[in-house]
């Protein structure tokens, strides 16, 4: 069975994978997995999302691809949105040791490490 017709056995119902097996191997694993957000949206919600992806998120392009209008296009992705938790996208704050590894790789200056450490403390 692929996604697509997982999304139409469901049918927008909240559902959970309890087996996955790796592909090329014999390796199983068993528990309670509750697929990512975009897998739960309706089937043609995901190719809309996917459309948006791939016309690097330009409006106009949607317009052009679906023949729809630019608000229709908008309000689509806000019905969408609706339907997914947003998570923080802020990176976690580099420990003490990440900083001075990057320090000695050169990635930053002596006074950017001071700084960093300085707002993680």
């Amino acid at each position: 069975m692929d996604w697509q017709e997982l999304t139409d056995l469901t049918q927008g119902r909240p559902f959970v994978v309890e087996r996955v097996r790796l592909v090329g191997s014999d390796v199983a694993v068993e528990g309670r997995f509750e697929p990512p957000q975009l897998a739960q949206l309706g089937i043609d919600d995901q190719v809309f999302v996917a459309a948006f992806v791939r016309a690097h998120g330009s409006i106009k392009e949607m317009e052009r691809i679906f023949g729809v209008s630019y608000p229709t296009v908008k309000s689509r992705l806000n019905r969408i949105a609706g339907q997914l938790d947003f998570v923080g996208t802020d990176p976690a704050p580099a420990g003490a040791a990440e900083v001075v590894d990057r320090l000695r790789r050169g990635e930053i200056t002596a006074q950017e490490a001071l700084d960093e450490l300085e707002r993680s403390r």
